[in-house]
């Protein structure tokens, strides 16, 4: 029973993130063949290919895009140039900058590139000149002069003893430079457009080059001849040579002699047999993807979406990795060329966001591209999707997680399903018939049978899946329309079927909510309310509750018995784009244009949590069936992993707690035992100020307090003294603990040296503060001083004026102990004045401030009526000598008057004595 308690959720914290990685740009792999090294705006990325996990960024200072970056190699150091013309030397394995030198070019660099040994650096710059760096001994050997506009490649001859570098620039030549004389010894023509890579035998003797020509041409470097022109028929992006004597019979190659691979516009690596300008071998199509027609018009251009921008040759673990013109990596096995992973470098605008699979192991994401993209969470590996032919806008998953539904701005619904052992995807079958882009979908709840869609011609489709599913008519089965209707007068933007496949609701730009029945899609009901569009319809998995999220801002709940409004939930500052319902159906979350999402509770129509993880539009929102597990989906390009932690805090809330509760039993027992320095590193280690002033206290209370205290002072650590002296800086702001700070802070300075304690951790902030409030306790002690000095003088000439009555004295102090009459003066205290101290000292420095100040006024008018009073008396005591006869009283009375003039002074002679008791009132007031 206790696993069916409904635990409210209180927050969620990031689980992992899958980021953008690459943008476009260069990217090399390392001699290891361990780390893809890429460029993505201000940073170098650095990719595990076990793992797809991003190792280390290396980051630009100046938050400048890096243009172009090369790796030793060696890998010892990696070498980047950024637009502010820098050019940095990372040891990368640490992430630290070794070197930074200005680069000599009057614009970015374009290209880089290392020779053999890994001395010589060679920079193409858009200034079309060409710089070469000794790095060892770090300075500029040539300067290179000649090519016509942006150098984009440059490389070196692969014999080191050959001192050659060759470069290709906008004039689609092949420049060729002696780097002995600086000169250029030839320009090699045969390309009519950019040359965009170079590839050289192992022996330096033969040389192929690639264009954008769609021609592949074979050199002669002895001769500097052409050998051989091959044309491909596509734009070529890159070329790679197969190495001599391997056995790549299965892709065709029957003969010695040169072969090479070539990437390019058509997305398909193809291998070509130099001698006779064959092509041996096409790399097959992705399942799902339609083929290339040459004779169909705009072919080239739709199939172009999958072109290669790089292709990369990995002798040891012999394979090839190619880059996609989406920013795709894929990592292909020789000699059979299957695929065997694929990284996603940027996903661009995320849309929709989906679990999916056995256990919620992958993910299904449609982004701002025709493609999907179906990541498997443990490995971060990426299987794409072929199919739809334009942007994909919306999915849905199946109950069972194994399939989904998809629609696009192509018109058209596809049905797809997961292999549970293998986890490949399949297109099952795909429905078309909407006159407007398909922008939402939803699944059948209880079986795997129909799927319903809302689109931007405002109507709603219920489609039937076919019931015979085999796989090899992948894609090919249609789905058949079972009902149509116009649901909207605007844009319908959601659509979601009930749990009980009974009902379906509708969201759509028009403001309203509208209930069918999904038998005949017959309108049930109309929720009115929202005053701007809805983008977001949901309903609830236990209550006959509707939820819509709509782009006024607000989140409503609508009862399916008369469609009225139940709750309305504000909090977002823009748009809310998605809704669903978690804990069984008792809170809500959302996610708005404004990067947020937010946790609602139901019940009592509060925000349980905020969690900011993206900084623009959150478009997907989706909750694991364990409803431990949130994913989210940007326009950020991020996708978010968001792990529930509510248990997991309340258990740490409830251990913290119990920790609490036995230190401060300890710490009571520590102070029971006189144990203070331990009683006080507890009272530190538990950061409770007021802990530690207590036992301060407790220790000045003590015999011997002052030498109790500088001893257990002394004995603390380091970061606890830091610790009491930030301490003290609080305690010294109250008038009631402001001793007992300045007691600690005397010890501190007497101990040690000034150096010494401006080297404790924000020492500087500390001791200012200490300074004013210690100036104003100074100020008021030196009041309370001058007050009780006076009152000391007072009493004084109260026991000459009582002497007077008896026998005439001058107006002198006798301090001569004397028998008189009992006093006849006393001093009226109000009530709420206490007689220490010379008046009464307030908690906060404030009050006491003007306490002090109203004491000192009084103090004045003392003075004036304590000298007419002490007149009068003295005419008094000439005109009624029987009134000073009557206050003779004898030796014994004036003992008395005597011992209680000793005791109203304090040992300082400051403040008042709170035994002494209170003398007649007349004279001050």
């Amino acid at each position: 029973m206790a696993s069916n308690t409904l635990q409210f959720k209180t927050n969620y914290a990031v689980s992992s993130k899958i980021e953008p990685f690459y943008k476009g740009g260069k990217v090399q792999i390392n001699k290891d063949e361990e780390y893809i090294f890429c460029t993505c705006g201000t940073r170098v990325n650095i990719l595990e290919i076990a793992t797809g996990q991003l190792t280390r960024s290396i980051e630009q200072d100046d938050q400048e895009d890096i243009t172009s970056f090369a790796l030793s190699p060696d890998d010892e150091f990696l070498v980047t140039a950024s637009r502010a013309l820098v050019l940095k030397q990372w040891d990368w394995k640490t992430g630290l900058c070794t070197r930074s030198w200005r680069a000599i070019h009057n614009t970015p660099v374009a290209s880089m590139t290392f020779d053999s040994t890994s001395t010589l650096l060679a920079t193409g710059g858009c200034d079309g000149t060409i710089k070469l760096w000794d790095v060892l001994k770090q300075y500029c050997t040539h300067n290179l002069k000649g090519s016509a506009g942006v150098v984009h490649l440059v490389q070196f001859h692969p014999d080191s003893g050959v001192l050659q570098l060759f470069s290709s620039s906008l004039d689609c030549g092949i420049r060729v430079w002696d780097l002995r004389s600086s000169q250029c010894v030839c320009v090699l023509q045969s390309h009519y457009s950019a040359v965009t890579a170079l590839a050289f035998t192992p022996d330096g003797n033969t040389m192929v080059s690639s264009g954008r020509d769609k021609i592949c041409t074979v050199w002669d470097l002895k001769s500097r001849e052409v050998v051989r022109t091959v044309p491909v028929y596509e734009a070529v992006e890159a070329v790679v040579l197969l190495p001599e004597g391997g056995d790549f019979s299965q892709i065709g190659v029957k003969t010695k002699g040169l072969h090479f691979i070539t990437a390019g516009s058509k997305g398909v690596l193809r291998l070509w047999e130099a001698s006779s300008a064959r092509c041996l071998f096409t790399q097959p199509p992705p399942a799902s993807a339609p083929a290339p027609s040459a004779d169909e018009d705009g072919a080239e251009e739709e199939w172009s979406q999958r072109g290669l921008t790089h292709c990369l040759h990995l002798p040891d673990s012999a394979r090839l990795a190619t880059v996609t013109a989406e920013h795709n990596i894929l990592l292909y096995q020789l000699p059979s060329l299957a695929l065997q992973q694929q990284f996603v470098g940027y996903n661009d605008e995320v849309l929709d966001v989906k679990f999916l699979g056995k256990g919620d192991s992958h993910i299904v994401v449609a982004t701002n591209s025709p493609q999907l993209k179906v990541f498997e969470l443990a490995s971060r590996s990426c299987q794409i999707l072929y199919g739809h032919t334009d942007t994909v806008l919306a999915l849905d998953i199946f109950k069972k997680g194994s399939m989904f539904a998809s629609c696009s701005k192509d018109n058209t619904v596809r049905v797809w399903r997961m292999d549970t052992e293998s986890g490949e995807v399949r297109c099952l079958a795909q429905g078309s018939g909407h006159a407007n882009a398909v922008g939402s979908i939803s699944c059948s709840r209880l079986k795997e049978s129909f799927v319903v869609s809302g689109s931007l011609d405002y109507t709603i489709k219920v489609w039937d899946i076919p019931e015979q599913q085999g796989e090899g008519e992948a894609g090919e089965q249609l789905l058949s329309v079972r009902s149509t209707e116009k649901a909207h007068d605007k844009d319908v933007n959601s659509v979601v079927v009930s749990p009980n496949d009974k009902l379906v609701a509708s969201g759509s730009q028009d403001r309203t909510v509208k209930v069918w029945s999904l038998t005949d899609l017959v309108l049930l009901g109309v929720c009115r309310g929202h005053r701007r569009g809805v983008w977001c319809v949901q309903f609830s998995p236990m209550d006959q509750v509707l939820a819509s999220a709509s782009a006024d801002g607000s989140v409503k709940l609508w009862g399916l018995q008369d469609f009225s409004c139940l709750k309305t939930f504000e909090g977002h500052d823009a748009s809310v784009l998605k809704v669903i319902f978690v804990s069984r159906g008792s809170q809500l979350l959302t996610s708005g244009s404004d990067g947020l999402v937010k946790l609602w509770t139901i019940k009592t129509n509060e925000c349980v949590k905020t969690l900011d993880g993206h900084q623009d539009k959150v478009w997907g929102l989706h909750a694991n069936r364990k409803d431990n597990l949130t994913v989210t989906g940007s326009a950020d390009s991020n996708i978010t992993l968001w792990q529930d932690v509510s248990e997991v805090e309340l258990a740490e809330e409830q251990a913290k707690q119990e920790d609490q509760i036995l230190k401060q039993q300890e710490l009571s027992n520590l102070l029971q035992e006189k144990k203070f320095l331990k009683a006080l590193g507890l009272a530190i280690s538990l950061d409770q100020p007021h802990t530690a002033l207590r036992v301060i206290k407790e220790i000045r209370q003590g015999r011997d307090g002052d030498e109790q205290l500088e001893s257990t002072v002394l004995r603390l650590r380091r970061d606890q003294k830091e610790s009491v002296l930030r301490y003290c800086a609080v305690w010294n702001t109250n008038g009631r603990s402001c001793l007992d700070a300045q007691a600690v802070v005397q010890v501190l300075l007497k101990h040690h040296t000034p150096e010494d304690l401006l080297q404790y951790q924000g020492a500087r902030n500390i001791l200012e503060a200490l300074i004013p409030y210690t100036d104003r306790h100074m100020q008021r002690i030196s009041r309370l001083l001058q007050a009780s000095m006076f009152l000391d003088y007072m009493w004084q000439k109260m026991r000459v004026t009582g002497q007077s009555s008896v026998e005439p004295q001058a107006e002198d102090m006798d301090t001569t102990p004397v028998a008189q009459a009992p006093p006849v003066f006393t001093i009226d205290t109000s009530p709420g004045q206490e007689v220490e101290g010379g008046g009464r000292e307030d908690e906060e420095e404030e009050e006491g401030e003007t306490a002090e100040e109203s004491r000192e006024d009084s103090g004045d008018v003392g003075v004036v009526s304590g000298k007419a009073g002490e007149k009068g008396m003295k005419e008094r005591g000439r005109e009624e000598p029987e009134m000073a006869d009557q206050s003779a009283s004898g030796e014994s009375s004036g003992e008395e008057d005597e011992g209680r003039a000793d005791g109203l002074q304090t040992e300082n002679g400051i403040g008042w004595s709170t035994e002494a008791p209170p003398l007649q009132a007349g004279l001050i007031r």
